[in-house]
């Protein structure tokens, strides 16, 4: 199940503690969001050297605020706390894209 993030003190931890992070910045109301949601999920039992976690954009405002978030879905993806790729839009290929990068 992927983790929700609901604190910056939880977010900035996750991403000091693993080499590979994929952020899921959602919102409850998007369509597109719940679309890829099931894939998410999916990933997440492949990839198992990514964390993966979700932000709901309306809930944890501080966080999309310090990333920049304007769409949903936004997905961003770090190494050693570093941001290392972003896709905007509930696009399958491009964050498979992405997540063939973190080995």
């Amino acid at each position: 199940m992927v983790q929700e993030v609901k604190t910056m003190a939880e977010y900035q931890q996750i991403l000091a503690d693993n080499k590979y992070v994929c952020v899921d910045y959602f919102a409850t109301w998007c369509g597109p969001c719940r679309m890829i949601a099931p894939k998410i999920q999916e990933f997440e039992g492949k990839y198992g050297n990514v964390k993966f976690i979700k932000v709901d954009v309306d809930q944890a405002t501080d966080i999309a605020e310090k990333e920049g978030i304007s769409a949903m879905p936004t997905f961003k993806f770090f190494t050693n706390g570093e941001r290392s790729g972003e896709v905007i839009g509930a696009s399958e290929a491009k964050i498979k894209e992405e997540l063939e990068k973190c080995k």
